[in-house]
């Protein structure tokens, strides 16, 4: 239809259009919508503990392999009879280093006094931002294969010793794959082959068998899938409805193995080359200090604030846990 427009038999004049009016307020949403991921799976299922030098120390130790045990009645303890005295094992001393990671945010006064949409605050939306950011951070430090650094020097940032770089035992590799137990020793990536039931199963297998007792199999969104698609032991095909019909479960959220139930937990920050099958209660991060947020002296007119986390990964003993290396990172 045809707009009017200024002809005597209507009135003295035009129809007004939106782009005449110079007035108009912008359209722009009071949300900032943000779709980047937040959660942090490792960090968030195992133990949370307290450090106090840069160099974090724990012990472990173990039982002595069990024997036939048998004496003769009456037997008579002499401490001078070869092997009558049972050896006594040392525990043993282990270390990482603590690693210190931060975010900072600069604010203009200008910025922080203007009217924004979507938030009142501009320093307190980027503290927030920048703090999920770090967590973000420290969830990819602690979940790859980066070797420990050691005691930080002039223009050399202190490491702490990934995941990955931990689990030595129970380490599936393949081809010339290999992780050593020295720490500084970044992880060797094999040849890669695809992820089979039989991969897993023995590296729950060994580290049930070393004493431990795997309760998650942590991995990346590539093996999540395979492991749902290819896997016979996923614990329920089918959910039933009791008045409409059954829905097929198309994912693994729990994998049931002859050593027990293991949660299978996708994780974006995990290497898709690497399945770590872990028991959760033998891993712990160590706070030297916690998150923090420290207001900067102010020398200009912008408002200044640092987050700021000091931390290490605490394997209270990597032989629980197992792993299986040098994945594809393709859907089988």
């Amino acid at each position: 239809m045809a707009i009017l427009t200024n002809t005597a038999e209507y009135f003295a004049g035009s129809t007004t259009e939106s782009g005449d009016v110079k007035g108009v307020r912008e359209d722009l949403s009071d949300v900032i919508y943000n779709i980047s991921p937040t959660e942090t799976p490792f960090i968030s299922n195992i133990g949370k503990t307290k450090a106090t030098s840069t160099r974090h120390e724990w012990q472990t130790d173990s039982l002595a392999t069990a024997a036939a045990n048998a004496v003769d009645q009456g037997h008579n303890f002499d401490t001078t009879t070869t092997n009558a005295i049972d050896a006594v094992g040392a525990s043993s001393r282990i270390s990482n280093f603590t690693q210190i990671s931060n975010k900072s945010v600069v604010i203009a006064g200008t910025t922080e006094a203007l009217l924004k949409a979507g938030r009142k605050s501009e320093l307190a939306y980027q503290i927030a931002k920048k703090g999920k950011e770090l967590k973000r951070d420290v969830e990819f430090v602690l979940s790859t294969g980066i070797a420990g650094e050691g005691v930080a020097s002039s223009g050399t940032a202190a490491e702490t010793r990934g995941l990955e770089n931990w689990i030595s035992s129970n380490a599936g590799h393949n081809g010339s794959g290999a992780t050593v137990t020295t720490p500084t020793t970044n992880v060797t990536d094999g040849t890669q082959r695809n992820l089979t039931e039989d991969l897993v199963r023995a590296q729950i297998q060994a580290a049930w068998t070393g004493g431990g007792d795997p309760d998650i199999i942590l991995c990346g969104p590539v093996n999540k899938q395979n492991i749902s698609s290819q896997f016979a032991g996923i614990a329920t095909l089918y959910r039933g409805a009791e008045n409409g019909p059954a829905t097929i479960v198309g994912a693994s959220d729990m994998y049931v193995s002859d050593f027990g139930e293991l949660k299978v937990v996708p994780s974006r920050f995990s290497r898709d080359r690497t399945v770590s099958i872990l028991q959760t209660d033998m891993w712990a991060v160590a706070y030297l200090r916690p998150f923090k947020v420290f207001e900067l002296a102010k020398t200009g007119d912008a408002e200044k604030r640092l987050m700021l986390v000091e931390y290490a990964l605490e394997s209270r003993n990597e032989a629980a846990s197992g792993k299986v290396a040098d994945l594809t990172t393709s859907l089988i």
